[in-house]
């Protein structure tokens, strides 16, 4: 009793320990007074396409109307309730119909839904004492989706994005072909070769990068015209590595490149990996919701052979930032081995439950957010059919606005500026970056622009389930 009053009353005679009922009050009116700044702005203005995508304003003019200075006091409600409104009103709607900039976009309420418990509940995902239901939660997500891959078994985890993703799986492989790596370091290891297309997500740099094998030793592997990976440079490569007496252990193979939306030839690719012993890795971040659809499942033809494959469904799927999985067919538990850290203050072995529930010993993380939820809640809403049409209609979406042509592959198209001769790439690179300027500056419409071997493009995503017309003016 005496220690409870301690805490209460005071520490050194004058702090109070306890918020007053005051301070919660007015919070709690804040946050209900926020939620409707929300709704309004973001979720009924921000996906209306008679609104601007985006109210643009130079980096100096938006520090100036933003008032970004941090005081020694707090301000007022009604100034906190125009802070709310500025960040809404100067921020780019991604659920706007016509944001395409990204392989992200649009909106769907369940998982928004999801979100939002995820942060009300405000729990860590690494023991089942502390996040029973999402423990659970999770576990059926990736059994779910390994099915979707056609592995009746396997492991997974869910990763703060992609790229993280991807750095995941080239850790495990390395742990896998050279297992000592994890006691002993790189001493311990012999030079090693990571293949990849050159349309390949920089990911594959920064993972060879992080993790000390290095970006010199990762072979770029040819893509053909439409951004495939061309298997017989693949081998080429191989046998080029061998001859700088490096030991090829890891291949990235892509199912929807980030430019192109191209698919790798993934038989071919397993063919090549199994017959040098190497481990084949598919980032599939884009493209992996394709194994939802009946009509477009045989672009990720051969997907059930790789050893790991990397997904996103907060693209295609749109359950939003962030929901990132790295599924592995391995059933040995390499996943906990390789990263495993046995940290006795969480891990305990001899708790009231099955501790094989505790699944934070598999990450690289300690606090590691919770991204099923959204996902399930989704899922739960409308359906595996309702995902499959989902994608279904992204493709239809794509094709129709693009090139209205029966190859295209998948959810993205772009509009390509061919490069003649007497035509500089400054002087192409200026006009595409132009477009991009006049979308930005009058809101209207939000794109990617870039170069791809011998043109410049500007690139769509087609994710929303209306898409609104636009016009391109002079």
């Amino acid at each position: 009793m005496f220690f409870y009053m301690y805490l209460t009353e005071y520490i050194n005679g004058h702090v109070h320990l306890e918020e007053s009922d005051m301070c919660e009050s007015d919070g709690k009116l804040f946050l209900t007074e926020a939620f409707s700044v929300i709704m309004e702005e973001i979720l009924h203005k921000g996906t209306d396409s008679k609104e601007k995508v985006c109210e643009w304003k130079d980096p100096d003019q938006l520090r100036a109307l933003l008032d970004l200075d941090l005081r020694e006091h707090g301000e007022s409600h009604e100034q906190l309730l125009q802070r709310v409104q500025d960040v809404a009103r100067y921020s780019v709607k991604t659920c706007h119909p016509r944001f395409f900039n990204q392989l992200f976009a649009g909106v769907d309420y369940h998982a928004l839904t999801g979100r939002l418990l995820t942060e009300t509940l405000n729990t860590s995902q690494y023991t089942y004492e502390v996040a029973p239901v999402f423990v659970l939660m999770e576990e059926e997500v990736l059994r779910k989706l390994r099915s979707l891959v056609g592995w009746s078994e396997g492991d997974g985890i869910f990763c703060p994005g992609g790229s993280m993703s991807n750095m995941y799986a080239m850790n495990i492989a390395r742990y896998w072909a050279f297992p000592q790596v994890k006691t002993q370091g790189l001493w311990a290891t012999p030079r090693m070769a990571i293949f990849t297309s050159q349309q390949s997500h920089y990911s594959m740099k920064k993972a060879a990068a992080f993790l000390g094998i290095g970006t010199d030793n990762i072979f770029i592997v040819q893509a053909d015209e439409s951004g495939s990976m061309i298997p017989e440079d693949l081998e080429a490569k191989i046998m080029q590595a061998k001859s700088k007496d490096a030991v090829p252990f890891f291949v990235n193979a892509t199912a929807g490149t980030t430019v192109q939306g191209a698919f790798d030839p993934l038989n071919h690719i397993a063919d090549i990996s199994e017959r040098n012993g190497m481990w084949m890795h598919i980032d599939a971040a884009w493209g992996g919701s394709v194994l939802f659809s009946k009509k477009h499942k045989h672009l990720v033809s051969g997907i059930e052979r790789a050893n790991s494959v990397t997904w996103n469904p907060h693209k295609m799927l749109l359950t939003g930032l962030q929901c990132s999985v790295i599924l592995f067919r391995d059933t040995t538990n390499l996943l906990m081995h390789c990263h495993s850290a046995n940290a006795t203050y969480l891990f305990q072995q001899d708790k009231f439950y099955d501790t094989s529930l505790d699944t934070g010993d598999k990450s690289i993380q300690c606090g590691r957010k919770v991204d099923c939820l959204k996902l399930w809640l989704m899922w739960k809403a409308i359906g595996t059919h309702g995902l499959s049409e989902r994608v279904d209609k992204a493709f239809a979406l794509a094709r129709n606005t693009g090139a209205r042509s029966s190859s295209h592959r998948c959810a993205t198209f772009c509009y390509v500026f061919r490069v003649e001769r007497h035509v500089s790439w400054k002087r192409c690179a200026t006009v595409c970056n132009g477009f991009e300027m006049r979308f930005l500056l009058f809101g209207g419409c939000v794109r990617n622009v870039g170069p791809i071997s011998g043109s410049m493009y500007i690139n769509h995503a087609v994710l929303k389930r209306h898409l609104a017309q636009w016009v391109l003016v002079k």
